[in-house]
């Protein structure tokens, strides 16, 4: 089976459709895939890239193997309730992406036992800056970077693509004037709002927030700045429902706002950790990033069958 011909079956499972996980997994293991037949390149730890208060941020700089004619970064936010996980846990995720030309980054936030709401954004505010005054060292262009966010990391990638340039929060982390516009979005399995049922538990806005605080704090607030957006979600996830990414995704439908939804039939949280998926989620954002940001393009109509045109014979 050719690359192109998994490329088209893992495309179906988008809006209102599945991937049997057995099909999935089966698909993977039949494909000769990019991580697995190239070097995944380099790879440079904790580089500090601003502060957050008095706390220097780091990053993990991950190159492809050679120069890319794609030229575009993707800044990665981890998940953990917005009180736990790391950048280091997003390291296999790395592999396919930068085989197949991607610059990754691994970026820290500050988390809610150490800073309160909307600490968490400016330090991802920061990171975009960062990369962006860094795009020639990083064999970028600026203005292909994309976030992405996992769980609660999904929260920030989607708010930062919301609130692109938006003073109130960019902090003042470092590189001020570099911008935070945003070439697109990814978000796995993220936390949009109270769809989440740690919304209002476990999200750091500080105690006794109105009402309209949390308002201002769900990235559906800012729908129509969004610049192309892929979610993904596993329809058994018991930890952020797949509803999160299901209503998210008619927000940006209506807002005319380029996206799509991937689906998977059986597959709870955080299911990236698992090689299948992180190549076949690369496969699927290698397609999406193609078509809306490397070499843009639209298609027209599709025209009715030869059958159909001539009275629906078949």
């Amino acid at each position: 089976m050719s690359s192109h011909e998994i490329t088209r079956r893992l495309f179906l499972g988008t809006v209102g459709a599945s991937i049997a996980l057995p099909e999935l997994t089966a698909l993977a293991a039949h494909a000769q895939s990019p991580s697995s037949s190239r070097s995944s390149g380099t790879v440079e730890k904790d580089v500090v890239f601003g502060k957050g208060g008095d706390t220097e941020l780091r990053c993990d700089i991950y190159k492809p193997p050679a120069p890319s004619e794609k030229r575009m970064a993707i800044i990665h936010f981890h998940g953990g309730g917005f009180g736990g996980g790391s950048k280091d846990n997003l390291a296999d995720r790395m592999t396919p992406l930068t085989a197949r030309g991607y610059v990754s980054i691994a970026a820290q936030y500050r988390l809610s036992g150490v800073a309160k709401w909307p600490a968490q954004i400016e330090d991802v505010k920061a990171s975009i800056r960062w990369t962006r005054a860094n795009a020639a060292k990083l064999g970028i262009d600026p203005q292909r970077i994309a976030v992405a966010g996992y769980s609660a990391g999904g929260h920030l990638a989607l708010f930062a693509a919301g609130t692109q340039n938006r003073p109130e929060f960019e902090g003042s982390g470092g590189n001020q004037g570099a911008g935070t516009q945003l070439a697109a979005c990814l978000a796995f399995y993220a936390v949009t709002g109270p769809a989440w049922n740690g919304w209002t538990r476990a999200f750091p806005l500080p105690a006794g927030s109105s009402d309209e605080a949390w308002r201002l704090a769900t990235p559906g607030t800012y729908i129509k700045n969004f610049p192309p957006t892929a979610l993904f979600h596993g329809l058994a996830d018991t930890t952020v429902p797949a509803e999160s990414s299901q209503q998210f995704l008619q927000l940006l439908r209506d807002a005319n706002v380029p996206a799509e939804l991937h689906t998977f039939a059986g597959v709870p949280h955080e299911f990236v950790q698992h090689p299948e998926f992180a190549e076949a989620t690369a496969e699927l954002t290698d397609f999406f990033f193609d078509r809306h940001v490397i070499n843009p393009r639209t298609y027209p109509p599709f025209g009715a069958g030869r059958g159909g045109a001539r009275g629906g014979r078949g």
